[in-house]
């Protein structure tokens, strides 16, 4: 375990497994569509993204949205702002928005009307984790891979001042950690 963690939420055997499970999952779900789009919102669900596309059984395309609304604090400090938009056509496209963590939501309603004005065939959401008790936005995702605690986490792709991206494990992140003065 990595020293700036208080515990391991999630162990990367699980993360594997649930990947797995989400995939079967997302194939099942588009089994008829042509074509699915994945749309990853960067830079926290690039891990999660790659590893869940290598599991669903369907032809794909692929794009990424940047949306910024943490910079380097432990809770959002701005709306969250479209920083990158897609360079993919989505009109009359089945698209699934993949993002790391859903938490007040906001993100994921910005991201969700930014799409719709593109007229997808469809449009559906799957999160890597999902915190409840601080959503904000009466939003639910198709697809959840852990439901987790109002605790501050990092790892597989979620950061802190993009610190911890790089653990195979998610994490909560010590108190001490989360705010320190300066980095060194």
């Amino acid at each position: 375990m990595h020293p700036d963690l208080q515990k391991v939420l999630v162990s990367p055997e699980a993360i594997e497994s649930r990947i797995r499970a989400l995939g079967q999952a997302i194939t099942k779900a588009y089994g008829d569509c042509e074509e699915l789009t994945l749309i990853a919102i960067i830079n926290g669900a690039v891990p999660f993204t790659a590893d869940l596309m290598r599991r669903i059984q369907c032809p794909l395309r692929f794009d990424c949205m940047r949306v910024a609304s943490y910079l380097d604090s432990d809770s959002p400090q701005q709306e969250p702002e479209i920083v990158d938009m897609l360079r993919l056509d989505l009109k009359d496209r089945h698209v699934l928005i993949i993002d790391d963590i859903l938490d007040t939501g906001h993100t994921m309603a910005r991201v969700r009307k930014e799409i719709q004005r593109l007229k997808p065939a469809s449009l559906r959401f799957c999160v890597l984790l999902e915190k409840t008790g601080r959503r904000e936005v009466a939003l639910k995702p198709d697809f959840v891979g852990f439901s987790i605690p109002d605790e501050f986490v990092v790892g597989y792709g979620l950061d802190f001042a993009e610190r911890y991206r790089e653990l195979p494990c998610i994490g909560v992140l010590k108190p001490e950690c989360q705010n320190p003065p300066m980095w060194q």
